[in-house]
């Protein structure tokens, strides 16, 4: 059980950081549908066609040995299985080709998924309490030079590696195409994969293309307020703080004790909300003061926000679907109204009133901006972008040894996004513990834990201090 008087470690290295491990690669090989697939061309829809998912994302899932499964490798029953799944999604098997005006599209000529079987010296166990993110060792397990993953067009979709380990467990590592695929998306092959792993002869959930559902309208026009497209201009010679320090990637884990704390700061009226709410705000509030940003200054909060049950369609016609179908609404006001008075009950107001801006004519105003600005591209000066990964339960990845001992994102920053933050289930969620995921300048990650530690020390409840936190410099 964990202690829910958990002590603000300030320590800036974990053991994480510390500890090495040498992996052997194979050559990387393509594994191919392992039957004929159809070859066309596949369009991607406009909101899959965004400038800002037009990057590689990682993804790591990590399994202990299963006694029952000790004669089976691994690899060979992964490997297998992946080239039985790709029948059923052979779009992943092709090649993302650039049409005209930057339209991204399918080539299915099945070439194949990069696929490198490995071996690593070491164990789960010797990983020690590093078993979730962020995971400064991620690159021995899947190296972006190798592969040549900062460039989407004409590569490989999906890279994976499968490292087998000393204790008989095993890690599997991807870098997915953001383009063809979203969180729910990439659930939803990671469980079709594992279900072939296990002996089943189709997925479960028969996958659907459908990318028409999220196409411009003609003619395009835009009919809701997309502010996370606006761009501040800087005077001239500013130089970014991302741009000059050193990034720091760390991980706040919050007991249900620290989210009860937190809900009591809100008022009566929005206590009802959810906790990626109270854990958003908070973040915002105490991440905002750590910036040390002049009261005028404009901060804005994004939100990656799944609109499957926002679309009108029958939602029966939408089971199987795994493009990308979320949004990005965000929540704009200055550093000092966020701040001041009743920051955190301001805060989540904000939070609620943007994620309810969500809406069918949203998702189609915002395919119809993609086509009339070609490759809109959000602000990221002053913003910062959570996504809330706590429903996607990668961990039930299961390909015959069990549920993964973690599975999901690898740290903080995604792509264009460099302050991108995660809101994950803890590898103990069943006692209700929530990763926060992120990454800052150095010395504003020092603030952030200190502000962390103020708003919970100001409740004037001794037995519970801020939530505790392992940091890696990536």
């Amino acid at each position: 059980m964990y202690n829910k008087s958990l002590k603000l470690n300030t320590t800036l290295m974990s053991s994480s950081s510390m500890f090495n491990f040498r992996v052997h690669r194979c050559q990387p090989e393509l594994v191919q549908p392992a039957a004929p697939t159809p070859h066309e061309i596949k369009l991607l829809s406009d909101i899959d066609n965004q400038e800002c998912l037009r990057f590689y994302f990682p993804m790591i899932f990590m399994y202990h040995l299963e006694p029952s499964m000790t004669k089976k490798d691994p690899v060979k029953v992964l490997r297998h299985a992946l080239s039985q799944t790709l029948v059923y999604y052979y779009p992943f098997a092709g090649r993302i080709r650039e049409g005209a005006g930057g339209k991204l599209m399918v080539d299915c000529n099945g070439e194949g998924v990069m696929f490198i079987e490995a071996e690593a010296d070491t164990t789960l166990d010797q990983f020690g309490d590093s078993l979730h993110p962020p995971f400064p060792w991620f690159q021995q397990l899947l190296d972006d030079d190798v592969h040549g993953t900062q460039q989407i067009i004409d590569h490989p979709i999906l890279l994976i590696q499968v490292t087998r380990l000393k204790c008989g467990g095993f890690i599997v590592s991807l870098n997915i195409n953001h383009t063809i695929s979203d969180a729910t998306g990439l659930k939803q092959f990671m469980n079709a994969w594992a279900e072939m792993a296990r002996g089943a002869h189709q997925p479960s959930i028969q996958p659907i293309w459908h990318r028409e559902l999220l196409m411009a309208r003609n003619p395009p026009h835009v009919t809701c307020n997309h502010r996370e497209f606006e761009q501040i201009i800087l005077p001239p010679n500013t130089v970014k703080k991302e741009d000059a320090t050193t990034i720091v990637h760390q991980s706040f884990v919050f007991t249900p004790a620290h989210v009860a704390a937190i809900r009591c700061l809100v008022p009566i009226h929005l206590r009802q909300c959810t906790a990626f709410d109270l854990i958003t705000a908070c973040f915002w509030c105490c991440r905002t003061k750590a910036l040390q940003l002049e009261p005028n200054e404009e901060v804005r909060m994004i939100y990656t926000v799944n609109a499957r049950s926002r679309l009108n369609a029958n939602q029966s016609s939408l089971v199987g679907y795994y493009g990308n179908c979320s949004a990005f609404p965000v929540a704009v006001t200055s550093a000092g109204n966020l701040i001041c008075g009743n920051p955190l009950g301001y805060a989540v107001e904000l939070i609620k009133n943007a994620k309810a801006q969500v809406t069918e004519e949203y998702m189609h105003s915002l395919a119809d901006l993609s086509v009339i600005k070609e490759r809109c591209i959000y602000n990221t000066i002053r913003s910062c972008v959570v996504s809330d990964m706590t429903r996607a339960k990668y961990e039930n990845v299961n390909f015959g040894w069990g549920e993964a001992v973690y599975g999901g994102v690898v740290k903080g920053g995604a792509g264009p996004l460099p302050g991108a933050t995660f809101i994950v289930p803890h590898k103990n969620a069943k006692e209700g513990l929530i990763l926060l995921i992120t990454c800052l300048p150095y010395e504003d990650m020092k603030r952030f834990a200190e502000e962390l530690d103020k708003m919970f020390g100001n409740q004037n409840q001794p037995t519970t201090s801020g939530p505790s936190f392992v940091m890696s410099s990536l």
